[in-house]
């Protein structure tokens, strides 16, 4: 098996990471080409330290589950949709550019796939989009998985162990995640692109004409589950020119009461769309509440949406913040 897991003789920072992925020499290839050169045409040996578990790579994966959107996401980005044997826990469609390349990956399972299914794939990597995604009762655990040859890959964006967790979370984090998983197959030039790609939306954003105060509405019914203040929501709404209500809360996302959206009053909502919390059903509870119903922005219809996929750090916040720029330039800035 290429790929294998050994205990870490040091402990890489991620700045060593990035300076491996930088020296490497260009084989010519694009960030986000369906075929391009071998992914081990760039690579050498990594060592990092992912939420606490230590990790060597000593050859690129060439058979990989992915647990999540944004893990998934990120591999189609870069062009490995060829070391990828199976996808699972997907939060909605892929982008349009990546349709045709997840089309060819094996769906394991609608949910956390069980360590059974992941383990009949033979992979040599997982990579997770949550650290919850690896348990006894779902994929496996981390160090079992790695008893058995196997290595586990957490997005670092997800990380919650103290001194892991980023506080609070920027694009360079983001970034960061890009070059170290390019640098795991050896493809940092297709990061450099993608990275440079992403940094282009970001430049591309027309922030509003006038102060503007968000509510991040992420899901809940009796209780609101809204974008805190370090998180990819407040990372996302910080780039679109609005203020996040709740940026106060020390915390990614964060449970409050209607209560407390009332009084804040945003000038806009942000409706996560997921196909269990659809942003429609969402509107309907704003609109159907009678202490909602008259915050200025339900009144207004002032409502702007966010893909759920696009919701955690990964490749699609950029073109997330260009979006809800154009939908509040239509709603008139």
């Amino acid at each position: 098996m290429p790929f294998r897991v050994r205990p870490a003789v040091s402990v890489l920072a991620g700045a060593a990471v990035l300076a491996l992925a930088g020296c490497a020499p260009d084989d010519g290839s694009t960030a986000t080409a369906a075929v391009s050169a071998p992914a081990s045409a760039t690579f050498a040996p990594v060592t990092l330290d992912n939420c606490g578990t230590p990790v060597t790579v000593d050859a690129p994966p060439e058979r990989v589950v992915t647990i999540k959107s944004t893990a998934t996401e990120m591999l189609l980005a870069l062009g490995l949709q060829d070391r990828m044997v199976g996808t699972a826990f997907a939060d909605g469609p892929v982008p349009d550019e990546y349709a045709a390349a997840y089309r060819s990956v094996p769906v394991v399972s609608d949910k956390v796939p069980g360590q059974e299914a992941v383990l009949a794939l033979g992979p040599d990597l997982v990579y997770g989009g949550w650290e919850s995604n690896f348990s006894a009762d779902g994929a496996g655990d981390r160090p079992t998985l790695a008893d058995r040859g196997i290595a586990s890959y957490v997005s670092p964006a997800a990380c919650k162990e103290k001194g892991y967790m980023p506080d609070r979370l920027t694009f360079d984090d983001v970034f960061d995640e890009i070059r170290e998983v390019a640098a795991i197959f050896g493809v940092t030039d297709r990061a450099e692109a993608l990275v440079a790609d992403q940094r282009d939306l970001l430049a591309s954003a027309q922030q509003p004409a006038r102060p503007t105060t968000a509510l991040w509405y992420s899901s809940g019914g009796d209780q609101p589950y809204v974008g805190a203040g370090i998180g990819a929501p407040q990372m996302i709404m910080d780039a679109a020119g609005l203020t996040n209500v709740f940026a106060d809360v020390h915390d990614t996302w964060t449970s409050t009461g209607w209560e407390q959206v009332v009084a804040a009053d945003p000038d806009v909502i942000v409706l996560v769309d997921a196909t269990w919390n659809t942003a429609d059903s969402k509107i309907a509870l704003l609109e159907g509440n009678p202490a909602t119903s008259q915050l200025t922005a339900v009144r207004e219809h002032r409502y702007l949406t966010v893909p759920f996929a696009a919701s955690e750090a990964g490749v699609r916040n950029a073109e997330a913040v260009v979006r809800l720029d154009e939908q509040l330039a239509e709603l008139g800035g």
